[in-house]
C-alpha cells in the first residue's frame, strides 16, 4: 500500500495542472476578447507614454 502513498501527490498534481491548462484555453478568446485585449494595449500605452516621460537616467531633477 505505500505504493498507492507514494503515487497520491503525482497524481493530484497531474489532475491539478490539467484542469489548470483547460480553463486556461476556455478562457481564451469568446465575448470580452476585444474588451480584454484594448485593456492590454491601453495599459501597454500608458506604460510607454511613462518611460518616454521620465529624464533620461543620470539627469539631475530639479
Amino acid at each position: 500500500m505505500e505504493y498507492i502513498a507514494a503515487l497520491t501527490p503525482s497524481v493530484v498534481m497531474a489532475v491539478a495542472f490539467t484542469a489548470l491548462i483547460v480553463t486556461i484555453v476556455k478562457s481564451q478568446g469568446g465575448a470580452n476578447k476585444s474588451k480584454e485585449d484594448a485593456a492590454v494595449d491601453r495599459a501597454l500605452a500608458q506604460a510607454e507614454a511613462a518611460r518616454a516621460a521620465s529624464p533620461a537616467d543620470g539627469a539631475p531633477r530639479s
